[in-house]
């Protein structure tokens, strides 16, 4: 029965284009700027496991633009990040927890 609900899920995830490290990436980041009018956010950002990417500060687009509107200069957040079409795209943004 485990084994089964296993494949279910793996079916499901790979009918919709989500992989583990999709689901389960968030890097941690601080935004440094954000626009709105270019849909895209520059990031001051942590290593990015699933792009084998090191730690930098760079521009990012947005999946949905309605992100953006959660973030403002200097937050402390975690991201999922995906190249889509030869770009890094944001596709998930959460608030960092305080420390």
């Amino acid at each position: 029965m485990k084994k089964l609900i296993t494949a279910g899920v793996l079916a499901l995830a790979s009918l919709t284009g989500i992989t583990q490290t999709a689901i389960t990436a968030m890097t941690e980041a601080e935004v440094r700027k954000v626009d709105k009018e270019a849909k895209k956010v520059t990031l001051k950002h942590g290593p990015i496991k699933n792009l084998d990417m090191p730690p930098m500060t760079m521009v990012f687009q947005v999946k949905d633009p309605a992100l953006l509107d959660k973030l403002a200069v200097g937050d402390k957040i975690k991201v999922s990040v995906e190249q889509q079409q030869g770009a890094y795209v944001v596709t998930a943004v959460e608030k960092a927890a305080a420390k």
